[in-house]
């Protein structure tokens, strides 16, 4: 058996084994808290110091110079401005939940013309905004460009702590009468138990499933005006999240991913030289590599069977594909 198919079964095996001996997840791993979130910014604005590699002549970069000379108190003669030492970019950046004025953030500045590098190059203060066009963090300072120069995308770059947050995000949770949490995979069974959890955690009946995703609560008189309280309660909270039987599979790099609820059917499968059978105890010839299993069997016995057959990682994943098309592989295939 080569190494290669020891560390596919392996991986394999160790995956099941982690689904069947899984451990409850915090309630903050597998949902959301409606209105907590990142808000994207983005900004326009000039980098200057480059050693050549800039814009050149264009249009919006003219103008950008012209006017912001024109607020720095000084006029040009010719609205006409060219430098292959200034580039014109756009700035994005995230916002994180509760942000607060005077915080820092990082920011990302890409070339939006004909600069061919950002390297060593200071972007100058320019204002993001929001959705909203408001004005929530003004950026500035030196580009960094990761990695190997000779390699590295450098009409892209970083500013760590390059903005700094002007307005608050305003969200007054304390004070709210209810709640409401999203998980990240919608399941009836996990709202189920975490509705059931929640309800027991608090004393009475506060938590209710709305859909498969949707948990509403209502904040007890017991946390009247302390909703953080409320909330650093819930998210510790242990659940049992259920999943779907599903087999994930990647035909580029030969991996598979089994779930543990995974069943396999009665079939019979022939592929080249190799047969396998799920629910029939006949055995093959002295000359053939046949796999019998019982009906009703798990991929992971499945993968353990035709490994003793010296299957392939990229005959395992045709193999599945086969018992999945003839409807006897109980759960979602996804091929990525």
């Amino acid at each position: 058996m080569n190494k290669l198919i020891k560390l596919f079964v392996l991986t394999a095996l160790m995956v099941a084994a982690t689904f069947e001996m899984a451990q409850a997840a915090r309630l903050k791993d597998i949902a959301t808290i409606r209105g907590v979130r990142e808000n994207q910014l983005i900004g326009y604005g000039i980098v200057v110091g480059l050693k050549g590699t800039g814009d050149g002549k264009n249009e919006f970069m003219s103008k950008s110079v012209v006017r912001m000379f024109d607020k720095l108190g000084m006029k040009l003669d010719s609205p006409d401005f060219a430098s292959k030492n200034a580039a014109a970019v756009i700035i994005t950046a995230s916002m994180p939940a509760f942000g607060k004025a005077g915080n820092p953030i990082d920011i990302t500045v890409s070339a939006i013309g004909d600069a061919s590098s950002l390297a060593g190059g200071t972007l100058l203060q320019s204002p993001l905004r929001a959705a909203n066009d408001q004005v929530f963090a003004v950026a500035q300072g030196n580009i960094v460009i990761g990695g190997d120069p000779k390699d590295a995308h450098t009409t892209s770059g970083r500013i760590p702590n390059g903005a700094i947050i002007e307005r608050d995000m305003t969200a007054d949770f304390a004070t709210r009468k209810m709640y409401r949490l999203t998980l990240i995979n919608p399941d009836f069974t996990t709202a189920a138990r975490s509705v059931l959890t929640i309800n027991k955690e608090l004393g009475g009946h506060y938590a209710s499933a709305k859909d498969a995703g949707t948990i509403d609560i209502i904040t007890p008189f017991a946390y009247e005006n302390r909703g953080v309280e409320l909330l650093a309660t819930i998210e510790s909270i242990d659940i049992n999240p259920d999943m779907k039987a599903r087999v994930v599979v990647n035909e580029k790099t030969g991996t598979i991913v089994i779930g543990d609820k995974v069943k396999i059917s009665k079939v019979a499968l022939s592929h080249g030289s190799l047969s396998v059978k799920v629910g029939d105890g006949k055995k093959g010839t002295a000359d053939e590599k046949v796999a019998v299993l019982e009906s009703g069997v798990s991929v992971g016995d499945l993968v353990q069977a035709l490994n003793k057959l010296g299957v392939s990682p990229k005959d395992l994943i045709t193999i599945l594909q086969s018992i999945k098309a003839a409807g006897a592989l109980h759960g979602e295939l996804e091929v990525l």
